[in-house]
C-alpha cells in the first residue's frame, strides 16, 4: 500500500497496515536492541554481525563468537508507489524485497543476482545486474540511510553527507545500515530476451558499447562461453502475450543462451534467472547433470546452499584432499571486476591466455551521479564487469594464490577496479591508491574514533597482503 495514499476505511486500519505499523514497532526496536548490544561489547572483542548466511569468498575459521542482533532488521517499513520509493530495513534479501515490489509492479533499480545478498550488503559491497548500464550499483539508487557507527551512534545521512558518499565498499568498516529509503523503477509482466552472438571479443564488446545506448533495451548482459563464442542478451519489458520459459526446472538457463535466439521469462523468474544454478557454479555439485538434477529438491536449487556446501567443504577439506590425492593442487578464483570498456578486449584476450577459466559473465555499468564513491573511484564512461567463479590448476614451483595475483595485475594494467568479496592480496600502499585512503581516514575518524570496527585494509586483506 502505498503511504501516500488515504486509506479506504479511515476509521479502521487494513491489515496491511497494521502489519507495516507493527514492522516498524519492531525495527526500532531492534536498532536499539543493537545499538545498545554495541555499546556494551568490550573494546577488544572483534564486532560482527549474527547474520544467518554470508555471499563473500572469505572463508576463515568458523567464528563461534556471538554477533550483534539483527533480528527485525530484515522487513519493508513502507512502500509509496506513487513516489516509487521503498523504506526497508538494512537486512533485508533481495529475495524478500522483490516479493514485496513486484505485486506493484516495481522492483529495486538493481537487483543483484543472489537472492540472499541483502541491500545493506549491496550498498556497502557494491552490487551489479544487466540494469547497471543505465542504474548504476544499488548504493545509486538510495534517498536516505541511518548507519550504526563504530561509536554506537545512530545517524541518518544523505546523498552529499560524508559516510553516505564513503559507504559504498566500506564492507562494515564504517558502520552498518540499519534503514534506507530507495528509488524503485516500473515493470511489465514479463522481459523478453535477445542473445546476440559474437566470435571476437573486439566485435563483442564493440557490439555491447552500441547496445548500452540503445533506448529501447531494459536489460544487458554477457556469457564469454570461448574466445570465438560469446553473447551479449539484449532484454526488454513488455506486455505482449505469450509463452514464457522456466529455468527452476530441468532447463538450465545458461545453456540455454546458446541453444536460442530469443526467449521470454516472467519478471521475477528473469531477475533470478541465475540463483538456481548459481551461474553455472552448481554443475560442481552435479545439479546440472539431468539424472541427479531430478532428486535434487526444486527448494535446494539455490544459490545460498551450494554457498554453504562450498563453506563445508572448505572446513573439511574433502575436494583439497581428492586432489592432493590425484597429486594436483587447485586455487580458487573467484573474482568480479571492473574493467573500463575501452580496455575490455585486451583484458578478455590477456586473461583468456592466462587463466582458463570459462564461461566469463560480463555486465556493463555506467553511473548514474556526477561523483563515485571514494573508496571505489570509477571515472565517468562504461565499464565492464567480469565475473569469474572456478577452481584453477596450479603447475609445478606455481604459488597457491598464483592466478589471483595475476588478476589483480591484470586489473592494475587496464586501469579497472576489483570487487573486495573474495580473495585480496595487494600490498597497502597499492590498496590504497586504488581505494582512497584519506578520504576512508576522514570519516573513519569521525565516526569510529576508537577503531572500534575493522580497518577495511585488515578486513579485506588481512594475512594475503604481497610482502
Amino acid at each position: 500500500m502505498s503511504s501516500a495514499r488515504e486509506p479506504k476505511a479511515p476509521t479502521r486500519p487494513t491489515s496491511r497496515d497494521y502489519r507495516l505499523t507493527m514492522y516498524r514497532t519492531r525495527h526500532d526496536a531492534a536498532v536499539r536492541r543493537l545499538a545498545a548490544s554495541l555499546r556494551g561489547m568490550p573494546a577488544d572483542i572483534p564486532v560482527r554481525l549474527a547474520k544467518p548466511g554470508s555471499n563473500l569468498f572469505r572463508f576463515g575459521g568458523r567464528d563461534r563468537r556471538p554477533g550483534l542482533p539483527v533480528d527485525g532488521l530484515d522487513t519493508v517499513l513502507s512502500i509509496d508507489v506513487d513516489a516509487r520509493t521503498a523504506e526497508v530495513g538494512g537486512l533485508i534479501t533481495y529475495e524478500r524485497l522483490v516479493a514485496a515490489t513486484l505485486p506493484h509492479e516495481l522492483m529495486p533499480t538493481v537487483v543483484p543476482q543472489l537472492k540472499t545478498i541483502t541491500l545493506g550488503g549491496a550498498v556497502a559491497g557494491l552490487g551489479i545486474e544487466s540494469t547497471s548500464f543505465r542504474a548504476g550499483m544499488p548504493h545509486e539508487a538510495v534517498r536516505e540511510m541511518d548507519v550504526l557507527t563504530g561509536s554506537g551512534d545512530v545517524v541518518t545521512v544523505c546523498p552529499g553527507d560524508d559516510l553516505f558518499e564513503c559507504f559504498p565498499n566500506s564492507y562494515g568498516t564504517l558502520g552498518y545500515a540499519v534503514r534506507l529509503v530507495i528509488e524503485l523503477a516500473p515493470t511489465m509482466p514479463t522481459v523478453a530476451l535477445r542473445h546476440v552472438r559474437y566470435v571476437t571479443g573486439r566485435e563483442l564488446f564493440d557490439g555491447l558499447a552500441e547496445h548500452v545506448d540503445d533506448p529501447e533495451v531494459d536489460f544487458c548482459d554477457g556469457v564469454s562461453f570461448t574466445p570465438c563464442e560469446s553473447y551479449v542478451t539484449l532484454g526488454r519489458f513488455t506486455i505482449e502475450p505469450g509463452p514464457t520459459s522456466d529455468y527452476t526446472g530441468q532447463s538450465i538457463y545458461y545453456r540455454s543462451i546458446r541453444r536460442r535466439d530469443t526467449d521470454r521469462l516472467t519478471v521475477a523468474d528473469y531477475l533470478w534467472r541465475w540463483d538456481t544454478d548459481w551461474f553455472w557454479c552448481s554443475a560442481a555439485f552435479g545439479v546440472q547433470n539431468r539424472h541427479l538434477r531430478r532428486f535434487w529438491p526444486v527448494p535446494l536449487r539455490r544459490s545460498d546452499v551450494y554457498r554453504r556446501l562450498v563453506a563445508l567443504d572448505r572446513r573439511i577439506g574433502l575436494s583439497r584432499r581428492i586432489a592432493r590425492a590425484r597429486g594436483q593442487r587447485r586455487e580458487a578464483v573467484i573474482q568480479d571486476v571492473e574493467i573500463p570498456l575501452a580496455e575490455s578486449a585486451s583484458f578478455l584476450d590477456a586473461f583468456s591466455r592466462h587463466i582458463p577459466i570459462r564461461p566469463v559473465w560480463i555486465c556493463p555499468l555506467r553511473s548514474t551521479t556526477a561523483t563515485t564513491p571514494p573508496l571505489y573511484p570509477l571515472t565517468s564512461g562504461t565499464y565492464v564487469n567480469f565475473g569469474f567463479w572456478a577452481t584453477v590448476g596450479l603447475a609445478d614451483g606455481q604459488a597457491d594464490d598464483h592466478h589471483n595475483r595475476l588478476v589483480e595485475q591484470l586489473v592494475i594494467d587496464h586501469g579497472g577496479h576489483k570487487s573486495l568479496y573474495s580473495t585480496v592480496h595487494y600490498d597497502r600502499s597499492q590498496f590504497w591508491r586504488d581505494y582512497d585512503e584519506s578520504a576512508y581516514r576522514q570519516v573513519k575518524k569521525r565516526y569510529d574514533p576508537t577503531g572500534r570496527l575493522p580497518d577495511l585494509f585488515d578486513k579485506v586483506v588481512g594475512d594475503n597482503a604481497t610482502r
